[in-house]
């Protein structure tokens, strides 16, 4: 898959005034054109858990409710049947999990987020979502399909440099050999599901795929787990053969990456990522984040939903990396639009911006800080809070790096 040399703006719909599908979500997408922006980015759009993660979603493949703009939307009985139809792999299970009503929700989903795709893709905008690698547990998947599951261990990440005693996330971990034994249609369903939704979907953890850490139950934290085996590149296989050979995805491959998720990444034609906040390390001059080491065939955040805004970031660096980041031109009195414009003229052919940056925001902006539970994806915009004039300005950047199509 090739990447047209163009830039985004990442944005959860839950960010948006209000919170909801509806006007402010056409408003934003008239920004975003504006601005010379050709994508918008979201994360999942599943139901969250109690803490508002959409990365611990009670489904896989619905929607939450809570995004519609128009909850009480009447529902033709005919309607319904056809969407039942359509989305067979996974919409009983949904229903059995969240009981009356959770069909015509669907439908009124399809509706708003089918309308809301045709008006962005007639002014030159198009949206990418977000697949996390794991489902959460006791989650409608995990309930209806206990037999592609492992009961033994949990998902979770080895100690590093972040976290040294790992990090424990819980998910449950797929029992790769019995979802082998299905010909992986659960993720091929998973797939067809999220292109429906998406015109590019940024899959997460990768590298869970060539290997995952696995956890014993039982532990209390991660550091006890070892690595396992994935499935390599038979999950994607068997979906091509169900979707078509082009797999509109972008690999996370984030964090650290063996020669085998490259080789894995390469051999499927799939662009990785880089994050600008990275490639500031003086003791790492080999770091993959690098701006003079970044490749084009690869998706370049300014930073993710799990990253500091980059005006909090600047303000926490010490000094070697703050002199690095001035080094690379960050010297204005607004240093964030310094990288927004150094990351829209790098060579990756996707860059994509965070909206708090545009905005300038500090921390209390961040969307997520990993590891902790609590005052997390609260972030939202005001009504008007982007303006004509931020759109003019990351127009003419935007115009300048050659992204504006």
């Amino acid at each position: 898959m090739r990447l047209q040399r163009t830039a985004g703006v990442q944005l959860h719909v839950t960010s948006l005034p209000g919170g909801r599908l509806g006007a402010p979500a056409r408003a934003f997408i008239d920004w975003l054109a504006r601005a010379g922006q050709s994508w918008w980015q979201v994360l999942p759009l599943g139901p969250p858990d109690r803490y508002g993660s959409p990365y611990k979603a009670a489904s896989a493949f619905a929607a939450w409710p809570a995004l519609l703009a128009e909850p009480d939307a009447p529902v033709d009985p005919l309607e319904a049947d056809a969407f039942r139809a359509r989305q067979a792999d996974w919409v009983e299970d949904w229903i059995a999990f969240a009981g009356r009503g959770a069909l015509a929700d669907q439908v009124r989903f399809e509706r708003e987020w089918s309308a809301l795709r045709a008006y962005a893709a007639e002014r030159g905008v198009r949206i990418i979502g977000d697949v996390p690698i794991y489902v959460a547990p006791r989650s409608a998947d995990h309930r209806a399909h206990p037999e592609l599951f492992r009961d033994d261990v949990v998902a979770g990440a080895p100690p590093d440099a972040f976290a040294a005693t790992g990090q424990l996330w819980g998910n449950p971990i797929y029992d790769w050999p019995a979802l082998r034994r299905r010909r992986y249609r659960w993720w091929t369903a998973r797939l067809r599901r999220t292109f429906g939704l998406f015109d590019l979907a940024r899959l997460d953890h990768f590298r869970g795929f060539v290997a995952y850490w696995a956890v014993p139950r039982a532990a209390r934290q991660a550091a006890g787990g070892r690595w396992v085996r994935g499935p390599g590149r038979a999950v994607f296989d068997a979906a091509r053969r169900a979707l078509g050979d082009e797999l509109p995805v972008i690999a996370e491959d984030l964090g650290v990456i063996t020669p085998g998720v490259t080789r894995l990444r390469e051999a499927l034609g799939l662009p990785g990522m880089a994050v600008l906040q990275f490639g500031f390390d003086p003791r790492d001059p080999h770091s993959p984040h690098a701006f003079a080491r970044l490749r084009e065939h690869q998706v370049l955040y300014t930073g993710t939903h799990d990253n500091d805004t980059l005006r909090g970031w600047l303000g926490s660096l010490p000094p070697e990396r703050l002199a690095a980041v001035r080094a690379a031109g960050a010297t204005s009195d607004e240093p964030w639009w310094d990288l927004i414009g150094l990351a829209l003229d790098s060579r990756p052919a996707l860059c994509m911006l965070q909206v708090q940056d545009v905005l300038g925001l500090r921390s209390e902006a961040r969307m997520n800080l990993p590891g902790t539970r609590g005052g997390q994806w609260r972030f939202r915009l005001r009504a008007g809070q982007l303006t004509g004039a931020h759109a003019r300005r990351l127009r003419a950047l935007t115009e300048a790096a050659g992204r504006v199509v």
